[in-house]
């Protein structure tokens, strides 16, 4: 399960630098600007949760020794 949220938090890392590519900081609120900043901040919640999920199983797994 390490391995998998792992890479889980590598692909969302890559979607958050690809999304950035999309980005027009000129621009932020329109066209493909905003999914590009949709996509940011989703790949940001994501990685938050799998971070959140990770510390949960530690807690757990120091709580069983």
């Amino acid at each position: 399960m390490k391995i998998f949220t792992i890479i889980l938090i590598l692909i969302a890392v890559g979607l958050i630098g690809f999304n950035l590519t999309l980005l027009d900081f000129e621009k932020p609120f329109e066209g493909n600007s905003l999914v590009a900043l949709i996509g940011i901040v989703a790949s940001f919640c994501a990685v938050f949760i799998l971070l959140i999920f990770r510390m949960s199983k530690k807690i757990e797994e120091q709580l069983k020794n």
